[in-house]
């Protein structure tokens, strides 16, 4: 793992908390069935942190950012958890990784984080909601409350309980569904312990400072989330886009999108409020420091790690 660097976004300090760095995947894997003639197009604004020239490989994150505010102190997504069973996502699998012992190098402890903030309900985006303790899936956050969209939330439970879901037609069809367990292990525990605040993603403040987007595709409430603060701009982009090589080429879904025309909508949009605002953006899966700025030149947009 890199250095950590802390950001200021007006009197915010955001920091990323580390917990895989991942070497999987080859672009018909991460794009299935996307033109190949994408990947050579970009190959050289692709930087060495985060694509293999040698292999095909691109190199990716998966990690929290912590974001310490003179009010809060918060966390946004929080990564795959240890001991989670993933088996059909073997990168995930049974994980033992030392999240908690960074996330105290930071000089946080688990009893410090006030809110959560989640995305989405993927599995590495919410595995730290929990930890395994005495057998049982405990909040690792407990005096925390865990705020996310309503609709994922049902969308999950509907899941979980072997029902068929309903989601919004206008997304489109559906590709594919959350990983198994996911709810169960590290959404319910939260929900059962009452921690959990459901919202309504429209883009209205969740806290001071700090709104849910919409953008959906990637899931089914799939949220940006965006922070203001003395006139500065952040956004927090979840899954939106897995790797730079998205911003030079935003009609790539990766394998992970459940509803691949939403996502593309949504991506579009996310690539013109950043190239607009000039918003620095948190990515999740970037690799490198993880945090850029887009910049358009007509209808291209280009991508600039911080």
């Amino acid at each position: 793992m890199k250095e950590t660097k802390t950001y200021r976004i007006g009197d915010a300090a955001i920091t990323r908390i580390d917990e895989l760095s991942l070497a999987a995947f080859q672009f018909d894997t991460l794009y299935p069935g996307a033109d190949p003639a994408a990947l050579e197009r970009q190959r050289v604004r692709l930087e060495a942190g985060s694509f293999d020239p040698a292999t095909g490989t691109f190199i990716q994150s998966i990690h929290s950012w912590l974001v310490k505010t003179p009010r809060h102190t918060i966390l946004i997504d929080t990564a795959t958890g240890n001991d989670k069973n993933r088996p059909e996502i073997p990168p995930l699998h049974r994980l033992n990784e030392p999240f908690l012992a960074r996330l105290a190098a930071a000089g946080v402890t688990p009893e410090e984080i006030d809110h959560v903030l989640l995305t989405h309900v993927h599995a590495d985006h919410v595995g730290w909601n929990t930890r395994l303790v005495d057998g049982r899936w405990t909040p690792t956050f407990p005096n925390a409350t865990y705020i996310f969209s309503r609709i994922e939330q049902a969308y999950g439970e509907s899941l979980a309980n072997g029902e068929e879901p309903a989601a919004n037609p206008a997304l489109g069809p559906a590709l594919r569904k959350p990983a198994d367990r996911v709810y169960d292990d590290s959404v319910r525990p939260v929900i059962d312990a009452g921690l959990a605040r459901l919202v309504t993603v429209d883009g209205s403040e969740v806290l001071e400072g700090l709104s849910f987007i919409p953008t959906p595709g990637h899931s089914v409430d799939h949220a940006s989330i965006r922070l203001v603060s003395r006139g500065e701009q952040a956004l927090f982009a979840g899954d939106v886009m897995h790797h730079p090589l998205q911003v030079y080429e935003p009609q790539l879904n990766s394998c992970f999108c459940e509803f691949p025309e939403a996502a593309l909508r949504s991506r579009n949009v996310v690539l013109e409020d950043a190239a607009a605002t000039g918003a620095t953006i948190f990515t999740t899966h970037f690799a490198q420091s993880s945090a850029g700025r887009i910049t358009r030149s007509g209808e291209r947009f280009a991508w600039q790690f911080l």
